[in-house]
């Protein structure tokens, strides 16, 4: 089965859940600076939340790019991923509104746990389908990041009653290990079709 539609449906979902989490913030009615101050929990959230849907976004894509078939199995996973990347828009409203509040700033990172075994699990579904030379397999290697993730929204799940602004944290910090640009699965695919042209070459 082909990826292109699978991964033009995914695109347009991530799309409308950006917008979704902008219409949330809603417009002030004074027209003076401090009109703005309540404002301030809920864009934070939003930037928050903004760059977690880029970053799924952009590391499905390079998910995708190194899957050479979609299997039924495959898009009931990437549903299930979407599902819960559909809650982002209603968690960080409810953070953002109730100004990191215990239960919202909980829940919040319900759906980042969530979401994030839902990758892992389409992920590993993507790899099996490649069988024992896996390109992905190869490409994630031990997957730090993967397995640092989880742990830490966990961690902030179990604090938030006590203290909130260290969810907050851990939440950012995670956010922050993902935006450093990693290029291994765009490595692996480039050497194996380097690979690929120099056998060609030589025959």
């Amino acid at each position: 089965m082909g990826k292109t539609r699978l991964e033009a449906f995914s695109d347009g979902v991530i799309a409308i859940l950006i917008t979704i989490m902008v219409l949330e913030m809603k417009v002030p009615h004074g027209a003076t600076l401090s009109a703005l101050l309540p404002v301030i929990p809920v864009f934070l959230s939003y930037v928050l939340s903004f760059i977690y849907v880029g970053i799924y976004w952009n590391n499905h894509h390079h998910l995708l790019h190194a899957a050479h078939k979609v299997s039924g199995a495959t898009l009931w996973a990437n549903l299930h991923l979407l599902f819960w990347l559909s809650l982002i828009p209603f968690a960080t409203g409810w953070m953002g509104e109730n100004h990191f509040t215990p239960a919202p700033t909980a829940l919040y990172g319900l759906v980042l746990l969530m979401a994030a075994i839902a990758y892992v699990i389409l992920q590993n579904l993507i790899i099996a389908s490649q069988g024992a030379s896996s390109v992905l397999r190869q490409a994630i290697g031990k997957d730090w990041k993967g397995k640092f993730s989880p742990v830490a929204y966990l961690a902030g799940i179990l604090c938030a009653n006590v203290l909130p602004q260290l969810s907050l944290a851990l939440y950012v910090l995670v956010a922050m290990i993902w935006l450093i640009p990693d290029r291994r699965i765009e490595r692996a695919l480039h050497d194996l079709h380097t690979g690929h042209d120099e056998h060609h070459e030589d025959r």
